[in-house]
């Protein structure tokens, strides 16, 4: 058979069902491998694009995404999409083509390194030398981006290659298993848990499995322990529970900041560096932080655990909840650090003011949605109001990138989302910056007959860093957008657009879009003169409960 049918044979083994990508010439064989098998090729309007769709079904699934583009430019164009999977544990992997490697004609016509561009970016990046060779170095990837800690895997496969005669053999897929913790670690995490006399259960994107959220409900039902999460660990408990404190959206002084300082052990679970930290440690802390994680603590100036528990956190928290039992640490300061935080996050949620407040904003979309409604959000300012304002019911609700916190991935990866679960209902939060970097997903999503909302709130700027700049008191300058007419814009992608006119449409627009076909882009009008005066200067004011 020729190398590229091989390819696509042992793809099929590894359980693959669809391929994102923008394919090149160089990618032809493997195209035409790819037109009488199972996989169905979603072909998109941008590499990145197709990068961040495969990341997401990586994230939603827990097994490697798969996206396809061409060489130079094609490959350029998704190492962002690269990053994102890799710093966001979104186990991937990327096929490139490349000219011929034994007889190329075109010299260096859009020719760079691309496995030597995308070894910083990925567990491991390969160029495929042999046909021969496909079965191993496909089941090898795939193998690398699943284990954790997951992430993205690069194979280039060049034309060459994929057009040659093999007499390769399929390689059949294998499981794959984590280890388990060393018994004295676990005893020891035990005894302090024990002994501490205020802990709370910090819960990471690592703690972001269903066996490992099924562990943790057991464990916080047996300890009775109040816990908080980092914003990719939202939902992994419904955050409705009556411990949750809330979502650490910044890394200190915010009032669930209040509890976490008056802690003496943090039982951190899942979470590593990569994420923007949940809270800053000390060297003077009397606070202790056990850490429970697949692999070992990237040690650094702000993060520095005293014990580490390490191997499958699954199997860790329920040996843990077995020994440590129900605590009977004093949690009365805790209970009313939740109702502190309950008071202000609720302020502003009902300010009728237009353009809308955030706060409003994640009230209302809040109001809406479903327990089971998915929110895939893009990066901005609105990615703080709902990480700290809105209470995900469960596992992958709230889809958000707080490692590579890259622009232009959540309309992707929204459109991802509703690919794998048709039947919930998806909304993809974007400001007006990052929706057009990606815009052209909207066209994806339409050719897909996809029933899915997206919200685009406009205020005409980089709304993150003008807060930056604000809060570092300079003058305004350089962020300014102006922006095209999106209910127009949608419209000409075959979407249905709308714009809300009045604080109280916002609510009426989103459940007719929910209730119809099609895709729906809503335009938001949105204010953002409540961040400086709610997320700085009143928590400089703010005082902890004695």
């Amino acid at each position: 058979m020729k190398a590229s049918d091989l390819f696509v044979r042992q793809l099929e083994e590894e359980g693959v069902q669809y391929i994102f990508g923008v394919p090149g010439e160089e990618n032809l064989d493997f195209i035409e491998s790819l037109r009488t098998s199972k996989i169905t090729l979603i072909v998109t309007r941008h590499e990145q694009e197709a990068g961040f769709m495969a990341a997401t079904f990586g994230r939603l699934k827990g097994e490697p995404g798969v996206c396809l583009c061409t060489l130079g430019p094609g490959a350029t164009n998704v190492v962002t999409a690269a990053a994102y999977a890799q710093l966001g544990g979104m186990p991937m992997v990327i096929i490139t083509g490349q000219k011929p490697i034994k007889n190329s004609k075109q010299g260096q016509f859009q020719m760079v390194d691309v496995v030597q561009m995308m070894h910083p970016l990925t567990k491991q990046a390969v160029q495929v030398a042999s046909g021969d060779r496909i079965p191993s170095i496909v089941r090898n990837a795939f193998r690398l981006a699943r284990e954790e800690r997951p992430g993205a895997v690069h194979i280039e496969l060049p034309e060459d290659i994929a057009a040659e005669e093999v007499e390769g053999t399929v390689l059949p897929r294998e499981g794959h298993s984590s280890s388990s913790a060393d018994e004295r670690a676990i005893e020891k995490a035990c005894t302090m848990i024990k002994e501490a006399t205020m802990p709370l259960l910090l819960i990471g994107a690592g703690a972001n499995r269903q066996e490992t959220s099924e562990a943790l409900q057991s464990f916080v039902d047996t300890t009775g322990i109040y816990f908080f999460n980092t914003q990719m660990g939202k939902g992994v408990l419904d955050e409705r529970h009556p411990h949750f404190l809330g979502t650490a959206a910044l890394s200190g002084n915010d009032y669930l900041h209040c509890a976490i300082d008056r802690a003496d052990l943090i039982i951190n679970v899942g979470h590593d560096v990569i994420e923007k930290p949940p809270f800053i440690m000390e060297k003077s802390d009397r606070r202790q932080v056990i850490h429970i994680n697949y692999f070992s603590a990237d040690v650094d100036q702000i993060y520095f655990p005293q014990h580490e528990v390490v191997g499958d956190i699954a199997v860790s928290l329920e040996k843990l909840a077995r020994c440590a039992s129900k605590s009977d640490a004093d949690m009365s300061y805790f209970e009313r650090i939740k109702k502190e935080v309950e008071i202000h996050i609720a302020e502003g949620s009902d300010d009728d003011r237009f353009p809308l407040l955030p706060q409003k904003l994640v009230a209302t979309v809040q109001s809406v949605m479903p327990d089971d409604g998915i929110l895939a959000l893009d990066n901005g300012m609105y990615k703080i109001w709902f990480a700290r304002n809105y209470k995900a019911a469960g596992r992958n609700t709230v889809l958000l990138d707080n490692a590579l916190a890259t622009m232009g991935a959540g309309l992707p990866s929204a459109v991802a989302t509703k690919m794998i679960h048709p039947e919930r209902k998806v909304v993809a939060v974007c400001g007006d910056g990052g929706f057009l970097m990606n815009s052209q997903a909207l066209q994806t999503a339409v050719s897909l007959k996809l029933n899915l909302v997206v919200l685009v709130l406009n205020d005409s700027a980089f709304g993150m860093i003008k807060w930056k700049q604000e809060g570092m008191d300079l003058p305004n300058f350089g962020l300014d957008l102006e922006n095209p007419d999106f209910k127009l814009l949608a419209e000409a992608y075959g979407a249905v657009g709308h714009t809300v006119s009045a604080s109280a449409d916002l609510a009426s627009i989103l459940k007719h879009a929910f209730d119809a076909t099609g895709v729906h882009l809503i335009e938001v009008p949105i204010d953002y003169s409540e961040n400086h005066k709610v997320l700085t200067e009143e928590l400089k004011e703010k005082t902890c409960i004695l």
